[in-house]
């Protein structure tokens, strides 16, 4: 587990959001994994004064591990949790199991560096991960999405934290963010699948993963009623309407659903994965992913 160069600039997107530390739950211990040039260099992308004391400090004041830097960003008590001791982790406990109470609503933040991927009972450690959080704080993720297999138990699709981080669970899903984990691979916002009236679906070659940045907003039973994949409940649901449908006050456009229709049904997959790769050749349909840089975004609003 450990912050390589998009891990860091995720923290410092963070912050750009607003994103208060003061009192941070690290899921596993999190080492720094980027070198001295790559922290400095996304210091200067988000605008914070560098020097080289303090990329000496945040490097070796908890001997490689991301307290400094957390610290830096405004932390004042950092916590860790880990299943074992190995990596010197502030609090012991096996996440496949409820957290216990003296820790439920006692943090701004709970950052999950890569860990949950590995924690085989999922639903509840992200519930725990979710009623760690005091009202108005914030759930920061860096999931595993496409080309992870075998990295641990899961990889993600975005379509599960929409479904996790919504108001019904007292969540608001502020950011949710994919990119290809090689040098200069760009950053994607990912668009709801609800919204988008499809599947957020990706084929690529390079391992992608996910980042999310959600804020609990009121306190309820989370996932009193367990969550469902959004294009079937517009299926059992009469009301609502058909996920082919294009978004409201968008003009049907009959010859290319036929096309598409017809690529679906007609063509072998490896054909339909040239035809993807030829019309969006990262394989990121700007249909559901929209590029973004994450220096440029501004403080989010209240509420």
């Amino acid at each position: 587990m450990g912050l390589d160069f998009n891990g860091a600039r995720f923290l410092l997107y963070a912050q750009r959001l607003g994103v208060n530390f003061e009192r941070t739950a690290m899921i596993g211990r999190q080492s720094l994994d980027l070198t001295k040039a790559e922290l400095s260099t996304s210091f200067s992308d988000f605008g914070y004064s560098v020097n080289k004391e303090l990329i000496d400090m945040v490097f070796t004041r908890d001997q490689g591990y991301a307290e400094p830097l957390l610290a830096y960003l405004g932390a004042q008590d950092i916590h860790s949790f880990d299943f074992s001791a190995y990596e010197g982790a502030t609090h012991l406990h096996d996440m496949n199991r409820e957290i216990p109470p003296q820790f439920i609503e006692q943090y701004s933040v709970v950052f999950d560096g890569g860990s949950l991927e590995h924690v085989f009972n999922f639903p509840v450690a992200i519930s725990n991960c979710m009623q760690m959080l005091r009202i108005g704080g914030h759930y920061l993720g860096i999931s595993p999405a496409n080309n992870f297999m075998g990295h641990g138990f899961y990889q993600f699709s975005p379509e599960l934290y929409f479904s996790v981080f919504n108001s019904q669970n007292g969540f608001k899903l502020i950011s949710l963010i994919a990119f290809e984990d090689r040098p200069g691979g760009a950053w994607f916002l990912v668009k709801n699948p609800k919204e988008a009236k499809g599947r957020v679906m990706l084929v690529n070659d390079e391992p992608v993963y996910l980042l999310i940045v959600a804020r609990r907003h009121t306190k309820t039973g989370i996932f009193d009623t367990p969550p469902q994949q959004s294009d079937y409940i517009a299926t059992w649901n009469p009301d609502e309407k058909s996920f082919n449908q294009p978004p409201l006050g968008v003009p049907q456009d009959s010859k290319r659903i036929s096309l598409r229709n017809w690529l679906k049904t007609k063509l072998p997959f490896p054909a339909r994965y040239l035809v993807q790769r030829t019309i969006h050749g990262d394989g990121f349909n700007r249909r559901f992913f929209a590029p973004m840089d994450p220096t440029a975004v501004k403080q989010m609003p209240e509420g």
